[in-house]
């Protein structure tokens, strides 16, 4: 009998990921202006925002073949998704990727951006559905 694999269940023998140094260079880092189309419609330049950014980086939101707009009204999210599709703030960054069926992926991390500078990076991130929970953490600490 074969069961439904659910994609909100992690598995118990998920191996934890090595640091692998690729996100070194980036605490410290100002952005470059680059403005990312969003799921609201507008196109978001990190560089240009005053304040405090929390940016999550993750391989995919979208299903293959949906519009960008798709994941935020399916996920009923209060706030817009930024798409790096083209890989453009990826390879000015110079981000962790990794490759799968043909395609360039990110590699999950989080970025704390200070008025466009890069204060704090969390990475690798593991286990992700934890991860909101540690960034809130340090927020607090770090206030």
């Amino acid at each position: 009998m074969s069961t439904a694999h659910d994609p909100t269940v992690l598995p118990a023998d998920l191996p934890a990921p090595q640091d692998d140094g690729a996100a070194r260079h980036l605490e410290g880092l100002t952005l470059p202006s680059l403005a990312l189309p969003a799921t609201d419609g507008s196109d978001v330049d990190l560089a240009a925002l005053a304040g405090r950014t929390i940016v999550y980086i993750y391989p995919r939101t979208g299903r293959p073949g949906q519009p960008l707009r798709e994941a935020a009204e399916r996920l009923h999210l209060p706030f817009a998704i930024l798409s790096d599709a083209g890989l453009r703030f990826t390879r000015a960054l110079r981000l962790p990727t990794f490759a799968v069926d043909g395609m360039t992926l990110q590699k999950r991390m989080v970025l704390i951006i200070d008025a466009g500078v890069i204060a704090k990076v969390f990475y690798p991130v593991f286990p992700p559905d934890q991860s909101a929970a540690v960034v809130a953490a340090w927020l607090r600490a770090s206030r």
